[in-house]
């Protein structure tokens, strides 16, 4: 029996799977594009490693996508199949794989949180809870999950940059920027090409308006974003989004054209509807046209993407997305398909952790951003007011979920509600240290002066 990077042991003897594993975990801690040929050079030296089996497994998930799920299953049956003396620990693994492959997100959870009790240095475990914490809009648990295992971390253990990159943005989804900023600096002094790290700084400028920062943040890491994958797209977002609050909207339109929508870039053609790639080019183009910018027919092949994946729930922040892109492209028909899909995911209950909300928040939040490009307003205020507090449940960050802060706002302004309008903003203004005085809200702002 072998040990991990962190001293944990592992069920394989063989000393090139423990090599490639290693490499494999880190790959998924840093956004790169090595962690499957990794995988499969660790199982090509251990085929009875069942661990990686289950590494395997967890892979398909992260792309949160039904299409991949097959995939997920096939590893957990070789890694259960294996599981023949392997560790509590890697037992564990292999129970939240299945948990996270039927939707029980919840249980997921809770078996990577089990592991971390008494191995708090298992990274892959507190590395795939940051992610499930953050897409079910657990800010809190987020943080608290890190920070109880940050303490068995010191300098010298591997992988203690990524820690410092999830205490990060665990602490600015909290709202503690300065710990958020001074936590991130340091990971990125470690690697310069830590995206979560990179990241986490990014979103800690952004919702403190420090838009020129951000630009210089962001331009002077790129160069160490290299064999990284979807990710870098994420934080080429993050850069559009200090160019628009600088109102350097042609610079915008061309970083969607080159950095963050180029539909003949390798990572585009090899996953051309990978969920965050969709969330970013929608929401950016959704911002665009609420400033009143132009932005052609670059809704129409998000639409395309979007209706193929009616139906697919896996991750469920990715549906007003999907509307976005149906109801600037004209296609109401896709649009009645995907909310009665989401109907259906929601009544059979056979949705895991997802499909109460998907029901009770996302299906309404859905129908507002198309009644919202329809111009019915009122119908807007009357599906979004009464789930407005639990949109956090459809998870990503503050500065994600800003759009439909952005979206509700206008609707009440729209149907001269201007009380509620004023509301609402103060709520914005609670949330961000720059609030409603950024670009977003510049009509708001002067219809409710």
């Amino acid at each position: 029996m072998r040990t991990d990077a962190q001293g944990l042991a592992l069920t394989t003897d063989n000393d090139a799977a423990v090599t490639a594993f290693d490499g494999a975990v880190e790959a998924v801690a840093k956004y790169r594009l090595d962690a499957t040929p990794l995988v499969k050079a660790t199982l090509a030296a251990d085929p009875g490693f069942a661990l990686a089996h289950c590494l395997k497994g967890y892979l398909p998930m992260l792309a949160s996508s039904r299409a991949t799920l097959p995939l997920a299953a096939a590893a957990l049956a070789d890694g259960t199949a294996a599981a023949t003396g392997a560790t509590a620990r890697e037992r564990r693994h292999l129970g939240a794989l299945a948990a996270w492959q039927r939707g029980a997100l919840d249980d997921a959870v809770v078996a990577w949180e089990a592991i971390l009790v008494e191995h708090p240095t298992d990274l892959l475990a507190l590395r795939l809870s940051h992610f499930i914490y953050f897409w079910l809009g657990r800010a809190a648990d987020m943080r608290a999950s890190t920070e109880r295992a940050a303490a068995a971390w010191s300098p010298p253990t591997p992988g203690y940059g990524t820690v410092l990159a999830m205490r990060a943005f665990g602490a600015e989804e909290c709202g503690d920027y300065q710990a958020a900023e001074a936590a991130g600096r340091h990971a990125v002094e470690i690697d310069p090409g830590d995206l979560w790290a990179t990241h986490a700084v990014a979103h800690a400028l952004e919702m403190q308006g420090r838009a020129d920062e951000g630009v210089a943040w962001l331009d002077g890491l790129a160069v160490n974003w290299g064999g990284r994958n979807h990710m870098i797209h994420h934080l080429w977002w993050h850069r559009a989004l200090f160019h628009l609050e600088r109102g350097e909207t042609d610079t915008v339109l061309a970083l969607y054209d080159d950095k963050i929508r180029n539909l003949s870039a390798p990572l585009v053609l090899a996953i051309p509807d990978l969920y965050i790639d969709i969330q970013n080019a929608a929401a950016l183009l959704w911002r665009l046209e609420h400033l009143g910018v132009a932005v052609g027919a670059r809704w129409g092949e998000l639409a395309d993407k979007a209706e193929a994946r009616i139906g697919d729930h896996g991750l469920i922040f990715t549906l007003p997305h999907y509307m976005m892109a149906f109801a600037a492209a004209g296609r109401d028909q896709a649009a009645a398909r995907l909310l009665d899909a989401m109907r259906d995911f929601a009544a059979t209950g056979g949705g895991g952790t997802q499909a109460e909300i998907v029901g009770a928040v996302a299906l309404p939040v859905c129908a507002a951003v198309l009644a919202h490009r329809k111009d019915e307003h009122a119908r807007v205020l009357a599906l979004m007011l009464p789930v407005h507090a639990r949109i956090v449940e459809l998870g990503g960050s503050h500065a994600q979920r800003d759009v439909f802060n952005q979206l509700l706002i206008d609707a009440a302004v729209k149907s001269g509600r201007r009380d509620l309008a004023r509301s609402l903003l103060d709520t914005v203004n609670a949330a961000w240290t720059v609030g409603a005085n950024r670009r977003g809200y510049t009509h708001a702002r002067a219809a409710t002066a």
